[in-house]
C-alpha cells in the first residue's frame, strides 16, 4: 500500500502538500540519510516511517535527516527488537501498562496505563518495557494505520508514582524515536494534585504531542463524551466509563505477549533479517564502541548527529 495519505479527518497534513510533493520530500529525506548495512534499518528507513519523521519537523529535511539519524542510532545501540516477553515480564506483573485486546472507532492500537500500579523501581527497567509495549503496539497496528491510543488511569496514583526523571524520559523516547505514533493521549480521571506535577511536565512536551493530550473525567458530562466519541462502550473498560467487566489478567496476556514474540521474529525472518537469539543488552564493550560493528561500520550516516539522550539509569514511566 501506499504511505503517501490523507489524515483520518480527510483534511491533508499541516503543510497541505500534495502525494507528489511528499514524495519529493521522502526522496530528499533518503538523500540526506544515505546508505545503511543494516536490513533491519532499512526496514526502518521506510517511506512510512521518512513521512511520519518529516511531519513531526514540520517536513523540513534537514532537521528531519538529523532527528531521524538520532533515532537510527538509538536502535542500533538499544535494539528494541530483541527484547522479548520474559526480559520484562516482571514489570507486567501488575498491569501497569498492557495492550487492549480491543482498538479504538479508528482502529488504533490501545495501550492501557495504570502509573498508580507501579511495582518496580529500575527506571532502566520500566523503559525497556514500555520500549517493549511500544513496538508490540506498533506491530498489532492495521495496514492503514499507524498511530496508538494511550489511555491512563489515575487510581492509586500519587506524586510518588511517576517520577520526574522516568516522565521525561518517557516523552524523550516517545517524541524522538516514535514520532507521530501518538494519535490520543487520554488522562482519566487525574487527581487535583497532579495539576502541579502537569505544570512540569507540558514544558517537555512539543506542541503537537501537546495537542493530543485530553483530559477526561467520569463526572463530566461533556468530557465523557469523548470516550464515546474514540471507542466503542461495549468493548471499553469499565474503569473508563465502558460496559466491558473484564479485567487485566496477568497470565492470559503472558500467553498474548509470547505469541507477539513469535509473530514478530517470524515478521523479521520473511524480511530475510535474522535476530540474534541472545536477548541479552548490547554488551558494554560494544555500547563503547557506538553498538557495535552495525554502529562502526554506519559512521558516515551518523556523521554529526547525536543521538537521542535516552538515559537508562533512574527512575519513570504518553
Amino acid at each position: 500500500m501506499s504511505f503517501l495519505f490523507k489524515s483520518s479527518n480527510g483534511a491533508t497534513t499541516e503543510k497541505n502538500l500534495t502525494l507528489e510533493e511528499q514524495q519529493e520530500k521522502i526522496n530528499d529525506l533518503r538523500k540526506e540519510l544515505g546508505e545503511h548495512s543494516s536490513e533491519e534499518i532499512q526496514d526502518f528507513l521506510s517511506d512510512a516511517s521518512c513521512l511520519r519523521f518529516l511531519r513531526a519537523r514540520n517536513w523540513n529535511v534537514q532537521k528531519a535527516s538529523k532527528m531521524m539519524k538520532s533515532a537510527v542510532k538509538w536502535r542500533v545501540s538499544y535494539m528494541p527488537q530483541k527484547i522479548n516477553w520474559d526480559d520484562v515480564a516482571h514489570e507486567a506483573e501488575t498491569g501497569k501498562i498492557y495492550r487492549a485486546d480491543y482498538k479504538d472507532k479508528h482502529g488504533r492500537t490501545v495501550l492501557v496505563l495504570r502509573p498508580g500500579l507501579e511495582n518496580t523501581t529500575s527506571g532502566k527497567g520500566q523503559i525497556k518495557y514500555l520500549v517493549y509495549c511500544l513496538e508490540k503496539a506498533i506491530m498489532n497496528l492495521t495496514e492503514d494505520q499507524e498511530k496508538m491510543v494511550w489511555l491512563t488511569d489515575f487510581q492509586s496514583w500519587t506524586l510518588g508514582s511517576t517520577p520526574l526523571k522516568v516522565t521525561r524520559e518517557t516523552v524523550n523516547v516517545l517524541q524522538d524515536c516514535y514520532p507521530e505514533r501518538l494519535g490520543l493521549a487520554i488522562l482519566y480521571n487525574p487527581p487535583r494534585i497532579f495539576e502541579s506535577f502537569w505544570k512540569i511536565v507540558k514544558p517537555f512536551l512539543d506542541h503537537e504531542t501537546y495537542k493530543k493530550v485530553k483530559f477526561v473525567y467520569s463526572s463530566d458530562k461533556e468530557s465523557q463524551k469523548i470516550m464515546a466519541d474514540v471507542f466503542d462502550l461495549d468493548k471499553l473498560d469499565s474503569a473508563f466509563g465502558g460496559r466491558n467487566p473484564a479485567t487485566f489478567e496477568y497470565n492470559s496476556y503472558a500467553e498474548r505477549m509470547r505469541a507477539d514474540d513469535i509473530k514478530m521474529g517470524s515478521s523479521f525472518k520473511s524480511n530475510g533479517i535474522t535476530l540474534p537469539q541472545d536477548h541479552s543488552h548490547v554488551s558494554a564493550d560494544k555500547e563503547a564502541n557506538g553498538g557495535g560493528s552495525d554502529a562502526s561500520s554506519e559512521a558516515s550516516f551518523y556523521s554529526g548527529t547525536d543521538s537521542p539522550n535516552h538515559e537508562e539509569g533512574g527512575s519513570i514511566l504518553a
